[in-house]
């Protein structure tokens, strides 16, 4: 179990902010991530959205690749735009028995999200900036915190908040709302 404490700013000018995420931080690589939300049979999108499957190709800067399927569920807190949550996830080798066993347990699959991008590391805050189908560019910034005590959360807000100004992007970015309702509500699929 993680607590992962996260903001997302839309970003304008892609390029620019690469460069300064260049500049500021260590470059991880690259990354192409296909999420399908398995909903409850209502097709909801709530802050416990079910389960999502991640079809995820990474890069490294020396050109090494690796493909994964993680499933993550969470329970998701919003405070002032800032995610908090307890996410659980897990790799699975077999995704077609894994989809079956979801569509068994009353499951179907719903909203679906593609995004590609390229991930730095700052001082133990990750920072991806990443192209979110249908939705545009973001600039997303998290930290692995142990707990979601109010004092945890209090620091780590500020200290992404530091972050996000370094890149010069304003507060009146952040995006609270998560991808997939920004979707869903959008009537996209990515």
């Amino acid at each position: 179990m993680a607590t992962e404490i996260e903001l997302k700013a839309r970003v304008e000018d892609p390029a620019l902010i690469r460069k300064k995420l260049t500049d500021l931080a260590v470059f991880s690589g690259s990354f192409e991530k296909s999420d399908v939300y398995w909903l409850n049979p209502k097709g909801q999108i709530t802050p416990d959205y079910g389960v999502r499957i991640r079809q995820e190709t990474r890069k490294t800067p020396q050109g090494e690749s690796a493909r994964t399927v993680t499933v993550t569920y969470k329970t998701k807190k919003i405070y002032n735009g800032l995610e908090v949550n307890d996410e659980r996830e897990f790799t699975v080798s077999d995704l077609e028995n894994f989809e079956e066993l979801l569509r068994r347990l009353g499951l179907a699959p719903g909203i679906g999200k593609r995004k590609q991008g390229w991930t730095w590391d700052w001082e133990g805050v990750t920072a991806e900036l990443a192209e979110i189908t249908g939705l545009g560019w973001f600039a997303e910034l998290e930290i692995l915190g142990g707990t979601d005590s109010p004092e945890t959360v209090a620091a780590s807000r500020s200290r992404l908040l530091t972050f996000l100004r370094s890149l010069g992007i304003g507060e009146d970015k952040i995006e609270p709302r998560p991808y997939a309702a920004m979707l869903q509500s959008a009537g996209a699929e990515g």
